[in-house]
């Protein structure tokens, strides 16, 4: 009686090792989400930069929509679209003190095509973002670029976004409020 137990409980344990491994979503990508990701440069050198001073959140977003909170050090950053909207937009937050003024603060602006995308039967259905234009603010922010408008769950930056780092002297006659002469040279690395 002792042996007919005994392979009951191996004939289980097998069963269940067998469902867990025929259970397993190995046919879904990791990042089941499409999330842009943009990345932070340098305009005058076009190397990647690490500003310590910049607050970024959604505009509009419910809830809390901080990304990024002054004193963290990223070079890249997730910056989700709504896909009950067809834009979003970001403000960016210059908290190094003598740039924390509201009327240098910057905002990116993208519209796009929420396009739903069934991937699999592992991974279920997600949306995709055709960008369609995208606008933004020139104070510290010198431009924007995308490398690619259709936004996937592929994991790779698709924005980048070049700030002003180098100390300008303003040119005679300028506007002041074109945000000439601003940079972040204080707070990069």
């Amino acid at each position: 009686m002792n042996l007919k137990r005994y392979l009951f409980y191996i004939i289980c344990v097998v069963t269940a090792l067998h469902l867990m491994v025929s259970c397993s979503a190995t046919g879904c990508t990791d990042n089941q989400n499409s999330l842009p990701l943009a990345g932070f440069y340098s305009m005058s050198t076009g190397e990647k930069i690490t500003p310590d001073s910049i607050a970024v959140e959604g505009v509009g977003a419910p809830n809390d929509s901080l990304l990024l909170s002054p004193g963290a050090r990223v070079s890249q950053l997730y910056l989700p679209f709504r896909s009950t909207k067809p834009t979003t937009s970001f403000c960016f937050q210059y908290r190094q003190k003598s740039l924390n003024f509201p009327e240098i603060y910057d905002t990116i602006t993208f519209d796009y095509d929420a396009i739903p995308y069934f991937a699999s039967e592992e991974c279920g259905a997600m949306y995709h973002y055709k960008v369609t234009r995208f606008d933004y603010t020139r104070h510290i922010i010198d431009s924007v670029a995308m490398t690619d408008s259709l936004i996937t769950n592929i994991d790779r930056e698709t924005i980048q976004i070049f700030f002003r780092t180098a100390t300008n002297d303003p040119d005679e006659g300028q506007n002041p409020d074109e945000g000439t002469g601003r940079n972040l040279s204080d707070i990069t690395d």
